[in-house]
This record gives structure tokens, C-alpha cells and sequence, in this order.
């Protein structure tokens, strides 16, 4: 693992934090919703790259292990509170998706209290964060008029489902984990 904190693969994944308050500015304050799209565009392509090139360069770090799930999940948020802003998601699925995150973020908390690292994130986990952020820029497509908003529409909301399905599954299993940890259990493989 690389000690060094300035590296390609850093720079990526700080590049798609600085995303997050761009993306909230262009839907919110401008309705740019084409400029949104193409900022969690590159948002996804950053995330992808930043792993890739971590591991094929021997750049991983542990700010980068840290940093890429931590920065996923401010995307999530901050996209969900948007959604939530321009009734443009269900409300009851919002709250569901910020819950599993809040829980596992308390857990998380305890599992240091008690002396353990982070949770790993699993393929599982991987798979329903990829599906959500797939999802999400479909749905806000899925907000123009014609042909194109009704394909985005159908995209958006069959990524959604599998993402949802599996986020919530996904933070379970890590629920289940942590609390085997801090008990002082065996780790729950999945």
C-alpha cells in the first residue's frame, strides 16, 4: 500500500467529491439538469478509474480506501436529498436509503470504539452502488419530455429497483457483520 497521499488515483476520487456541491448548484439553483447528468457521468467514470488505476499503478492507499465509499455515499445522499427537493423520488424510499446508511455509519462508530476497522465492502455492495448511480442520472433524464425521458424513465427505474433492492440487503449483511464484531463474534461471510 502507498503511503503517499498525492497520487493520480487520489486526485480522481477528490475530483468526484468536488462533483457532489457542482451537481447540487446545476439542479437546484440553475435546473441544468443535462450539466447534472454529465457531472455524474464523470463522477462514475472517476470512481471507476480511481480503483483501477490504484491497483494497476500500486497507488492504493488507505485515504483512498476510506475516501472512495465515504465519497459514494455523500453522492448517494446528496443526490437523494435533490430527488427528495424536486419530488422527483419516493419519499419512503429516500428515508429507507439514508436509514441504511445512518445505521451502518453508528455501527461503524462502535466497530472503532471497539477496536476494529471498517466494514469491507463486499461485491455485493459494489453492485448496489453501481446500480444506484446508474439509476440516478436515468431518473433525472427521465424528467424531459419525448422519447428519450421515457426510455431514461424505464433505465432509470429497472437500475433503481435492483440498486434498492440490493442497498438495503447489502446493509443488512454489513449490519449483521458489525454487530457480530463488536460482540466479539466471528465476521459473517457473505
Amino acid at each position: 500500500m502507498n503511503s503517499s497521499l498525492i497520487t493520480v488515483p487520489n486526485g480522481l476520487t477528490f475530483l468526484r467529491f468536488l462533483g457532489i456541491p457542482l451537481f447540487i448548484y446545476l439542479t437546484l439553483n440553475l435546473h441544468a439538469d443535462g450539466w447534472a447528468i454529465a457531472v455524474l457521468a464523470i463522477g462514475g467514470a472517476t470512481d471507476y478509474f480511481d480503483g483501477k488505476l490504484a491497483r494497476a499503478w500500486n497507488q492504493t492507499s488507505r485515504f483512498g480506501e476510506l475516501a472512495d465509499p465515504a465519497i459514494d455515499r455523500l453522492y448517494i445522499f446528496a443526490i437523494l436529498i435533490v430527488f427528495l427537493i424536486r419530488s422527483i423520488f419516493p419519499a419512503w424510499m429516500i428515508v429507507a436509503l439514508i436509514a441504511r446508511d445512518l445505521i451502518l455509519g453508528i455501527l461503524t462508530i462502535y466497530l472503532k470504539r471497539a477496536g476494529h476497522g471498517p466494514l469491507r465492502v463486499n461485491y455485493l455492495g459494489k453492485a448496489a452502488t453501481f446500480n444506484l448511480m446508474y439509476a440516478f442520472p436515468f431518473i433525472l433524464l427521465a424528467q424531459s419530455a419525448g422519447a428519450l425521458g421515457n426510455v431514461a424513465y424505464v433505465l432509470g427505474w429497472s437500475f433503481a429497483i435492483w440498486g434498492f433492492a440490493l442497498y438495503i440487503a447489502t446493509g443488512i449483511t454489513y449490519a449483521r457483520e458489525a454487530i457480530s464484531q463488536i460482540r466479539g463474534g466471528h465476521v459473517i461471510s457473505s
